[in-house]
C-alpha cells in the first residue's frame, strides 16, 4: 500500500480515481437506483460464476452489462458495448455481481436478515415509485417493473441483498483514522520540489517522406480500424404526444369558468388585511407596565426593546390562524379594534400578550370578468394534463396487451415518424456539407437515448419528453453495429494519418537518440542540437508535489514524468494526440519536511483515511469471497467478453 500511495500522491485526480476504483467494486451495487436492480431469478443457460449456491448465468450478466452501459451513456452518449467492454466495464460489472452475492451469502451464514417491512419501506422511499402527491404509487411501481422486466419478488430480493451488503461494508468504509506519525512522511512528499528541463521534438520537425503506396495505406487502415469506426447507429420510429395537441379540446367553457369562480368565491371576495405586532411577556406585572407604556403613545417595538424584549410582526394576519397561535380571546380583541388599538395584556399558554393593530387595508373583490383569463388558463392546463394522462394510460394498457407500434399509433390517432440513422446522442450520420459540430435536436436526443436503451425486437415503449407531461411512443426499427467506414470514403484521411504516424515514429527515433546521448553524459541542450532538427527551445521545469495536486487533470505529461524519475536521469514520453515526443531531464530533487505543518498533516490524514477505508473494503470483500467460495468458468467468461468486445473472430 505504501508504494501505491507514493505513486499517486502527487495528483488529486489520481487520488480520486484510485479511491473510486477501490470503492466501486465493493459498494457500487449498494449505491444504485432502481435501474440497477434485477436478475433475482434463475434464467436458463450455464453458470459463469457460482457463489455459494447462487449462480450467475450468461443471460443475467448480459442484462447487467446492458443496464450498466445505459447508465454510462447518460454521461457518454456515444459509447457502445464494444468500447464499454474493452475499457474495463465487463470486469467491473462482473466483480460487482460476485461481490454482492458473496456479501449476501456471508451475511446470511452469520445470522443477518432484512425484514419484509424494512424492504417495503425502502421501496416506498424510491422516488421513481412515487406519484405526483409524493406518496407510493402502486400503478407506477407496476409500470416501472414491467419496463425493467422485473417481478416484485426479484426487486425485494435485490433490495434485501443490497441492504445486507451495506450493513457489512458501511462500518469498514468509515475506518478512516490515521495517526499523525503515519501521515507526516506523506505530507512531506507534498512539499518535495523537483527541478529539471524538457525538450520537445514535434512531428512537424520530421520530413513527411515519400507518398505512401496503396499497400501501405491498406495495411495501416486495417491495423487502425478502430480509428475509422463509426459508432453504433439506430433508426427509431416514434410518435410524439404534447399538451398543445389538445389545446382546442381542452378549452375552458363558460360553465367551467363560472363553476371554478364559484368554488373559489372566498379567494376573489372583498377582504380586509391586518398587520399586527405583539410582544409576549412571562410576568403579568411586567406585561401591565409594558402595555401601559404602549397605550400612552410609545411604539410597541421601542417599548419592548427598552424592556429587553423583541416585538414580532404578523403581516396579512388571519383571525383563525392568529387564534391558534395565541387564544380566541386575544384574536377577538385584535380583529375588532381600529388601527392603533392596543389589546392586552391577555393570557395564553405562552404568556401575557400585548397586541397592537398597526394598520388595516381594505382589499377590493375581483369580479368574474377580471379573473376569467386566469381561470380559463388554469382549467385548460388541468384538462390537457388529464387528457394526456388518460391517453398515456390507454396506450400503456394496449402495450401491456401486446399491441404493436402501428396498432398503438392508429388507436391513439397519432402521427408516426421515423428518424434517420442516429448516433446515441441524437446526431444523424454526417453527410456532405453538414456541420459536424452542430448540436443534435433536443427532442431527437431524447428519442435516441430511449431507442439505444432498447433491443431491435423489443416491444414499443413510452418515454417522457419534458416537464409538461409530453411523451413519445418509440420502437427501435433498425440497428447499425459499429463498423469501420469504407476505405474508399476516407482515403484522404488515411493518407494524412499514415504520414503523421510516420513522422511520429521519426520523432520517437530522434528522441531515443537524444536519450542515448544524455546517457553518455551529453547535456540535454547539446543532445537536442545534435539532432540537426528545427526544435522549440529547451524549457525549464520547477514544481512541488503540492502544486501538482492542485493542477489535477491539467497536469502536463512532462511534469508528471519528472516526479517518477531519479535525479540526473532522462526519460521520454509521447505528447497528446501524437504531436511528438518530450525528453525530460531531472536535475535536482529537494526533499520536503512537513514537521510542524499541522494543516497540511491534517489534510493528508483525511486523504489517507479515505484510501485506507476503501482498501479495507476491498480486502474485506476479498476475504468474504474466499470464505463463501466462488467458482468461475474462466473459459466461458473469456468467450463472452471476447464476443461483446468485438474479438470473437480472434
Amino acid at each position: 500500500m505504501l508504494t501505491f500511495l507514493r505513486r499517486i500522491l502527487f495528483s488529486t485526480a489520481g487520488k480520486i480515481v484510485a479511491l473510486l476504483l477501490l470503492i466501486v467494486i465493493a459498494v457500487a451495487f449498494a449505491l444504485g437506483d432502481i435501474t440497477n436492480l434485477g436478475g433475482g431469478g434463475g434464467p436458463s443457460g450455464g453458470a459463469l460464476v457460482q457463489v455459494g449456491d447462487k449462480k450467475v448465468t450468461e443471460a443475467e450478466l448480459r442484462q447487467r452489462l446492458k443496464t450498466a452501459l445505459d447508465r454510462v451513456r447518460q454521461q457518454q452518449p456515444m459509447l457502445d458495448m464494444t468500447q464499454f467492454v474493452n475499457s474495463g466495464g465487463f470486469d467491473q460489472v462482473l466483480e460487482q455481481i460476485v461481490n454482492g452475492l458473496a456479501l449476501e451469502e456471508y451475511a446470511r451464514r452469520n445470522g443477518m436478515a432484512v425484514s419484509k417491512s424494512a424492504v417495503d419501506g425502502e421501496i416506498a422511499s424510491i422516488p421513481a415509485f412515487q406519484g405526483l402527491d409524493g406518496k407510493f404509487s402502486q400503478a407506477k411501481f407496476d409500470q416501472i417493473l414491467a419496463q425493467e422486466g422485473l417481478t416484485a419478488d426479484q426487486l425485494r430480493a435485490d433490495i434485501a441483498r443490497e441492504t445486507l451488503a451495506q450493513w457489512l461494508v458501511g462500518p469498514t468504509i468509515g475506518a478512516t483514522q490515521v495517526p499523525t506519525q503515519f501521515a507526516t512522511p506523506y505530507a512531506s512528499l507534498l512539499l518535495e520540489r523537483r527541478k529539471g528541463s524538457v525538450g520537445y521534438i514535434p512531428i512537424t520537425a520530421i520530413a513527411p517522406g515519400a507518398t505512401p503506396t496503396d499497400a501501405e495505406l491498406t495495411a495501416f487502415y486495417k491495423r487502425n480500424g478502430s480509428r475509422y469506426t463509426l459508432p453504433e447507429r439506430r433508426i427509431v420510429r416514434y410518435a410524439v404526444v404534447r399538451p398543445e395537441q389538445f389545446a382546442e379540446t381542452a378549452k375552458a367553457t363558460d360553465a367551467e369558468i363560472a363553476e371554478a369562480y364559484r368554488k373559489d368565491a372566498a379567494k376573489y371576495a372583498a377582504s380586509t388585511r391586518r398587520q399586527l405586532s405583539q410582544v409576549i411577556v412571562a410576568d403579568q406585572n411586567a406585561a401591565n407596565a409594558l402595555a401601559a407604556k404602549v397605550k400612552s403613545g410609545t411604539g410597541l417595538a421601542a417599548a419592548a426593546s427598552a424592556a429587553g424584549l423583541k416585538a414580532s410582526t404578523v403581516d396579512n394576519a388571519e383571525k383563525a390562524s392568529f387564534a391558534r397561535a395565541s387564544s380566541p380571546a386575544i384574536a377577538d380583541g385584535a380583529f375588532a379594534g381600529a388601527p392603533g388599538t392596543v389589546v392586552g395584556p391577555l393570557k395564553s399558554p405562552l404568556g401575557w400578550h400585548i397586541v397592537k393593530v398597526e394598520k388595516i387595508e381594505q382589499v377590493a373583490g375581483k369580479p368574474l370578468e377580471a379573473v376569467r383569463g386566469e381561470l380559463a388558463a388554469e382549467i385548460a392546463k388541468r384538462k390537457e394534463a388529464e387528457i394526456l394522462a388518460d391517453l398515456r394510460g390507454r396506450i400503456d394498457n394496449g402495450l401491456a396487451n401486446n399491441a404493436t407500434f402501428d396498432e398503438s399509433v392508429a388507436d391513439a390517432k397519432l402521427k408516426a415518424e421515423t428518424t434517420p440513422a442516429l448516433f446515441a446522442d441524437g446526431r444523424p450520420t454526417q453527410v456532405s456539407g453538414q456541420d459536424a459540430t452542430a448540436q443534435p435536436d433536443p427532442m431527437l436526443a431524447q428519442i435516441a437515448q430511449g431507442g439505444f436503451a432498447m433491443e431491435q425486437n423489443q416491444e414499443p415503449q413510452l418515454i417522457p419528453l419534458g416537464q409538461d407531461g409530453s411523451f413519445a411512443l418509440i420502437k427501435a426499427e433498425r440497428i447499425f453495429p459499429a463498423a469501420p467506414r469504407p476505405f474508399a470514403e476516407i482515403r484522404d484521411a488515411v493518407v494524412k494519418d499514415f504520414t503523421a504516424d510516420r513522422q511520429l515514429q521519426g520523432a520517437r527515433k530522434a528522441a531515443a537518440a537524444v536519450l542515448a546521448d544524455i546517457g553518455k553524459g551529453t547535456p540535454i541542450a547539446d543532445a537536442l542540437r545534435k539532432t540537426g532538427l528545427s526544435l522549440p527551445p529547451l524549457q525549464p521545469l520547477d514544481a512541488s508535489r503540492g502544486q501538482l495536486a492542485q493542477m489535477g487533470a491539467q497536469l502536463p505529461a512532462p511534469v508528471r514524468l519528472m516526479f517518477s524519475m531519479a535525479a540526473k536521469k532522462a526519460k521520454l514520453t509521447e505528447s497528446p494526440n501524437g504531436g511528438g515526443y518530450w525528453v525530460v531531464w531531472l536535475d535536482e530533487i529537494q526533499e520536503g519536511n512537513a514537521a510542524g505543518n499541522q494543516p497540511l498533516i491534517a489534510q493528508t490524514r483525511g486523504q489517507l483515511g479515505q484510501m485506507l477505508g476503501a482498501e479495507y473494503v476491498e480486502q474485506f470483500a476479498a476475504a468474504v469471497r474466499k470464505s463463501v467460495g466462488v467458482k468461475r468458468d474462466e473459459a466461458a467468461i473469456a468467450r463472452l467478453k471476447a464476443s461483446l468486445g468485438g474479438q470473437s473472430g480472434n
